[in-house]
C-alpha cells in the first residue's frame, strides 16, 4: 500500500511522494516502525512477527529509499516528520494508543515526531537514535560508506557479505533490486547525503526537551550510540528507560531480535 504526501513549494518540495507501507496486521495497540538511513521497511520483519500476536504493526520505507519515492525534493527532518503523520494518519494510527519505534535516523524522525506532534503517539522506542549533534563530518561519511559499496553486487550472498553476514547482512542484501550487472541499492548517495545535512549542523536537544511520552533508550552493546548519550538523555527527562542489547551493533533490531523484543516488551508492559 503507499500514502501519498503532498509537498508544496514552500517546503521545498517538488510534488507528490509516494510511501511505500507495509500492515503487518495484528490486534492490539498500534506500532509504528521507522526504519534507519539507506534502509527499508523490510528490516522490521523479524520483529514485526514477534508483535504480531499482541499489535497492530506497520512499517514504510522513508522517502528516498525503498519503495518510496526515489528523489523527493524535501529530506529535511520536517519533511520526515509529516510523513510519519500521514501515514499515522491514513492507517488510523495517531493516537493515545500508538508507539512509534525508530532506529537511527528512523530514530531522530520518531523523536521529532513526538515533540511536534505528542496526539500522535502515547511511547517511544528510540534503537540506536538520540538527539546529540552537531556532527560535521556526517555528510562525508555517508557519502564516503556509499562510494564504498561494490556496486553492482553480483548476488545476494555476495552483498550478505559486504554487510557483514548473519540477520543485518541479510536484510541489507534484502534491501538491493536487480539492474544492470547484478544488484543495485534503492537509494541514491546524493539524496542520503542531504538527508543528513541537518545533522552535520545541529543538535535536537531542545527537541528532545519537549517530549513528554515515556521514552525506551536502546543501544547495542557494540553500536555507535555512545553511552553519555543516553545518560544525558535520561538525566534531562528522569523516567527515561535505557536498553543495552547484548552483541549488537548499529543496527541492533537484526543483530539481537530477541533482545531488543524483550526490552520493548517490558517497557510496553509497563
Amino acid at each position: 500500500m503507499t500514502v501519498t504526501v503532498e509537498d508544496g513549494e514552500a517546503a521545498g518540495g517538488a510534488g507528490p511522494v509516494r510511501l511505500f507501507c507495509t500492515d503487518h496486521g495484528g490486534d492490539g495497540p498500534p506500532l509504528l516502525l521507522l526504519h534507519g538511513l539507506a534502509g527499508h521497511s523490510g528490516e522490521w520483519e523479524a520483529l514485526a512477527a514477534r508483535f504480531a500476536a499482541t499489535h497492530r504493526v506497520v512499517a514504510f520505507d522513508a522517502r528516498g529509499s525503498g519503495a518510496s519515492t526515489r528523489r523527493p525534493g524535501d529530506v529535511t527532518r520536517a519533511a520526515h516528520v509529516r510523513d510519519v503523520v500521514a501515514v499515522a494518519h491514513r492507517f488510523g494510527l495517531a493516537g493515545e494508543d500508538t508507539v512509534l519505534v525508530g532506529q537511527s535516523m528512523g530514530g531522530l524522525t520518531a523523536l521529532l515526531t513526538a515533540a511536534a506532534h505528542p496526539e500522535v503517539c502515547r511511547a517511544l522506542v528510540l534503537i540506536e537514535a538520540g538527539p546529540a549533534g552537531p556532527s560535521p563530518r556526517l555528510p562525508q561519511e555517508i557519502g564516503d560508506w556509499l562510494d564504498a559499496w561494490p556496486v553492482p553486487f553480483p548476488d545476494a550472498e555476495a552483498a550478505e557479505a559486504f554487510f557483514g553476514g548473519g540477520p543485518a547482512g541479510r536484510a541489507w542484501a534484502a534491501g538491493l533490486v536487480p539492474g544492470p550487472g547484478g544488484l543495485r541499492p534503492r537509494v541514491d548517495r546524493d539524496v542520503m547525503v542531504a538527508t543528513v545535512q541537518e545533522n552535520a549542523q545541529r543538535h535536537f536537544w531542545d527537541d528532545w526537551d519537549r517530549v513528554r511520552c515515556p521514552v525506551l533508550v536502546v543501544r547495542g552493546e557494540n553500536g555507535t550510540m555512545k553511552p553519555d548519550e543516553a545518560d544525558r538523555m535520561r538525566a534531562r527527562r528522569p523516567g527515561t528507560r535505557i536498553g543495552v542489547i547484548p552483541g549488537a551493533g548499529h543496527d541492533a533490531h537484526l543483530d539481537n531480535t530477541a533482545g531488543v523484543y524483550g526490552e520493548m516488551a517490558a517497557f510496553l508492559a509497563a
